[in-house]
């Protein structure tokens, strides 16, 4: 569309208000598709004009208010959950470090299972049973890698006793007897 009305070489001159144009008169001989009818369709979820809720009035309770009950009220842990959990998780992920952290794994299974128990036996007025669980499965994980890891140095020293004892002492006393007789 062309402006009817040349721009001027002043810049800062205020600009004409806008001309809305003329409304839509029904389609032309041309063939042109009539307007769609009704409200126009909101394709982005914005709201639509009108009223809008004031402030507080939102699906929120206005700051301070109360906060709403749930159906359940929290339960206080057991006091050996978190417990076995931690020393469980030190157990098997210290036991990768060096051998000596596996030696807390046989706690975190012996307090795990126990807090799995009384959990059970509280009637649901104690909580933590995923941390006391979880404290007994590594704590048994745990055990299993230090029994592993005795007998991986167990038979560590065999071999090192074993291979001492045969060839090896005959090679020493082959090998010194040589010395001396090219010493003497």
């Amino acid at each position: 569309m062309s402006d009817p009305t040349p721009p001027s070489s002043d810049p800062y001159r205020p600009q004409e208000p806008y001309q809305p144009q003329a409304p839509y008169q029904g389609p032309d001989a041309s063939g042109g598709t009539p307007p769609p009818q009704g409200p126009p369709a909101n394709p982005y979820g914005q709201q639509p004009p009108g009223p809008q809720p004031q402030f507080g009035g939102g699906p929120y309770p206005p700051y301070g208010a109360p906060q709403p009950m749930f159906n359940e009220p929290l339960k206080p842990n057991h006091p050996q959950a978190t417990t076995s959990m931690v020393l469980g998780i030190i157990s098997i992920v210290g036991g990768f470090m060096c051998l000596l952290p596996l030696f807390l794994a046989p706690a975190a299974w012996i307090m795990g299972r126990k807090a799995v128990r009384e959990i059970d036996a509280s009637g649901g007025q104690l909580g933590g049973r995923g941390e006391a669980q979880t404290g007994f499965v590594t704590g048994i994980i745990g055990t299993i890698l230090l029994v592993l890891g005795i007998l991986a140095v167990i038979a560590v020293i065999v071999i090192i006793i074993v291979a001492a004892d045969s060839s090896d002492s005959d090679y020493y006393y082959d090998s010194l007897s040589l010395v001396v007789q090219q010493l003497g």
